[in-house]
């Protein structure tokens, strides 16, 4: 079942390779990237949201969304898979950013992003496909240039709506129950 996994992983990735790279989307995607480093276009965001009192409720939720995502992602699942990235698996002519340190399952760009776009969905509707939109693109972009596989994206994807489920239930039925 795992070699089934890694052949799909890198299937998909060779395809990325093969039909969409070239010099356009290098800069692209490197860009779309950079929002995603250490969720800082979802802490803007939310600082944005937390400035104005009647946002401030959203904005701490997007805050807690993306803290309670890095635990789970980065601080427990990572450690506990120890997943290679694909750059170091797969012959890759020319990395376009820095290798990441850290371990490869799941995408904490992907998982923080998919946070906070599921907390800020929920309570900007109008602008849920914006939202849902940059995640995606920043989910992309780490397929692109080579430093996950498929399935870090797809988990990261679920751990993020998860988290963002969470925040928007504890939050809703707990702290904020009497706004």
């Amino acid at each position: 079942m795992i070699s089934l996994i890694q052949k799909f992983d890198r299937s998909i990735l060779i395809f990325i390779k093969d039909n969409i790279n070239g010099p356009v989307m290098d800069r692209a995607m490197v860009m779309v990237t950079q929002l995603g480093d250490m969720g800082m276009i979802w802490i803007i965001i939310a600082l944005a949201l937390i400035i104005n009192k009647k946002y401030r409720k959203i904005g701490i939720m997007a805050l807690a969304a993306l803290g309670l995502s890095t635990i789970l992602g980065e601080g427990i699942l990572k450690h506990a898979v120890h997943r290679m990235r694909p750059s170091s698996d797969i012959n890759v002519i020319n990395i376009l950013i820095a290798k990441p340190l850290s371990y490869s399952f799941p995408s904490g760009h992907t998982t923080s992003s998919f946070a906070v776009a599921g907390v800020l969905s929920k309570h900007f509707k109008k602008y849920a496909v914006g939202f849902f939109a940059l995640a995606s693109l920043i989910a992309f972009s780490r397929l692109y240039l080579y430093v996950h596989y498929p399935t870090d994206v797809l988990v990261g994807i679920i751990l993020g709506l998860l988290c963002s489920w969470v925040i928007n239930h504890v939050f809703e039925r707990t702290i904020y129950k009497h706004d």
